[in-house]
């Protein structure tokens, strides 16, 4: 697994975005950055990076991985980033919050995510969408957007209105540079089998 991470390409939109941003320097931390697919190419841009992971494996392919000194990686959590507060330009959550066990821990990474965000920060997010799994999928007992059905292990899956309402709280608000899309959704009664993802940007207002 860390070998097909270590060679997947970034993801496009994400670094359009973050060169529309980019202007003469900024920091970014890019939270569950794996073997730095998209951590990399960023520091290369002029971003100063923080890439941040709780796989030693992962951190190990991130560091053999041409970065410069504008990448440093950082062994920890979504909800507890090393960073401090109001010092980050751009946060990336790129397939991370999916894997929030509990609403609780969902948000506490969204807040996290807050904290380090400074004036006007922007946020990039690609997390699973509801549609992922049939429209009669329950939720684990006392949450509403936490689900097993895909891997047989709690992650969340929000509808559009979900994650927005969730990042409302937080203080980060739709960038309508970036807005949010929903990629992989299959027609009306076909599965593929993979994830449905939300992909979009927003700002801390």
């Amino acid at each position: 697994m860390v070998a097909g991470f270590a060679t997947a390409a970034p993801n496009a939109a994400l670094i359009e975005f973050a060169g529309h941003l980019l202007s003469g320097s900024g920091s970014l931390v890019d939270i569950g950055c794996g073997a730095g697919r998209n951590a990399v190419p960023l520091a290369s841009m002029g971003w100063s990076v923080v890439g941040t992971d709780l796989s030693p494996s992962m951190l190990k392919a991130a560091a053999a991985r041409e970065g410069g000194q504008r990448l440093r990686l950082l062994r920890a959590g979504m909800d507890a980033l090393p960073i401090r507060s109001r010092s980050i330009d751009l946060i990336i959550a790129h397939g991370i919050w999916n894997l929030a066990r509990s609403g609780h821990e969902f948000r506490l990474a969204i807040a996290e995510a807050a904290r380090v965000a400074g004036r006007g920060a922007a946020l990039f997010v690609f997390t699973f969408s509801r549609h992922t799994l049939p429209a009669d999928a329950e939720p684990v007992a006392g949450e509403t957007f936490v689900f097993t059905q895909f891997s047989g292990a709690p992650q969340c899956f929000l509808t559009e209105a979900q994650l927005v309402q969730e990042l409302d709280a937080a203080g980060f608000e739709p960038d309508p540079v970036l807005p949010v899309r929903e990629l992989n959704r299959p027609a009306t009664g076909l599965r593929t089998g993979g994830p449905v993802i939300y992909q979009g940007a927003f700002r801390l207002s």
